[in-house]
């Protein structure tokens, strides 16, 4: 390969790293589910995203009712019921049992992690165009850039995901965390998340499949 197709390559594979840092997605980690469970899929589920800001709280509540509509279930955001804060244990206990809920879904938010890695240096070839003179053509030539590796920080937001059904005494049937690193559009994080934990809750016929 020559010294200009080195350069094109070079800077080919600078811009899919480039995109593929600027859309990372979030994924879900340390899943977990009670394979002991066998009643009919959730219908009717309470969503709880534990946050003190009340934006957010609507943007996280309204991310996982809007997916489980998706499947057929009856999906209320506790915003809706609890407008000034999230219900407290009691409250849940009192709500449930007089909507006929059969499942709870809680978001909740836990510390950040800023992880940092070193990215490496490269070369780039640039196209030179000198005049030599008024009656000479112009001479071209190509010299080398290097550009110098750096650390780079990347921030990852992280949240637990807790699916209880309210049967038998109530007990948790299904649990993750998703990591998001560095989060831009809040609503956008959201809906990726909310999307990726209800997918799995109808892969294990926690709630319906059909949409």
């Amino acid at each position: 390969m020559n010294l200009l197709g080195k350069a094109v390559a070079v800077g080919a594979l600078g811009c899919l790293l480039s995109l593929m840092c600027g859309c990372a997605s979030s994924t879900l980690v340390d899943k977990w589910h009670d394979p002991s469970f066998k009643a009919p899929p959730l219908s009717k589920m309470l969503v709880i995203a534990v946050r003190k800001e009340a934006t957010k709280r609507r943007i996280w509540e309204d991310a996982f009712t809007g997916e489980l509509v998706k499947h057929g279930v009856a999906a209320t955001s506790s915003y809706s019921l609890f407008p000034d804060a999230p219900p407290d244990t009691n409250q849940v206990i009192t709500t449930v049992q007089a909507n006929g809920f059969d499942g709870i879904l809680v978001v909740l938010r836990l510390p950040k992690e800023t992880n940092t890695h070193y990215v490496q240096g490269y070369t780039t070839v640039e196209e030179n165009v000198n005049s030599l003179s008024y009656w000479q053509r112009y001479g071209t030539y190509y010299r080398e850039i290097e550009h110098p590796g750096y650390v780079d920080s990347q921030t990852v937001a992280i949240c637990a995901i807790d699916v209880t059904t309210t049967g038998n005494g109530g007990r948790m049937i299904w649990s993750a965390k998703s990591r998001t690193p560095d989060p831009g559009s809040l609503p956008d994080a959201q809906r990726g998340i909310a999307g990726l934990v209800i997918s799995e809750l109808a892969q294990q016929s926690i709630i319906s499949s059909q949409k």
